[in-house]
């Protein structure tokens, strides 16, 4: 398990940069089996100041920062739109990766917005 943890941590990481690989889910299954495989990086994991909070703020609160949701829905239609328009030349599939940028910015504007809590 904790390989399988370590490859949707690696994922979640290259998620970050590829709009079209999502972060938070495969942070999440990485935490998940790192919590049954390994308390030593689950607890790494959870403390790690960049990718914790991720974790942490969909956990609890179901719901992704605006910056993260404009950044998200900026990088999916900058690449899709530039896949599209330089790279496929097939109509069908320009159709398809418009769609899929369609889909993919439904979803993530789906969540709500997470506003800053005081604790």
């Amino acid at each position: 398990m904790t390989i399988f943890g370590t490859l949707f941590l690696v994922l979640g990481i290259v998620g970050i940069f590829v709009p079209v690989l999502p972060t938070t889910p495969f942070l999440l299954l990485a935490a998940a089996l790192y919590f049954r495989s390994s308390p030593r990086l689950y607890d790494w994991l959870m403390k790690h100041k960049r990718l914790g909070p991720y974790i942490r703020n969909f956990r609890e609160f179901r719901a992704i920062p605006l910056r993260v949701k404009i950044i998200s829905v900026s990088l999916v239609w900058l690449t899709l739109l530039y896949s599209s328009f330089f790279i496929v030349t097939a109509w069908l599939l320009r159709i398809l990766l418009l769609v899929l940028a369609v889909i993919l910015t439904w979803h993530i504007l789906s969540y709500k917005t997470l506003r800053k809590h005081s604790r």
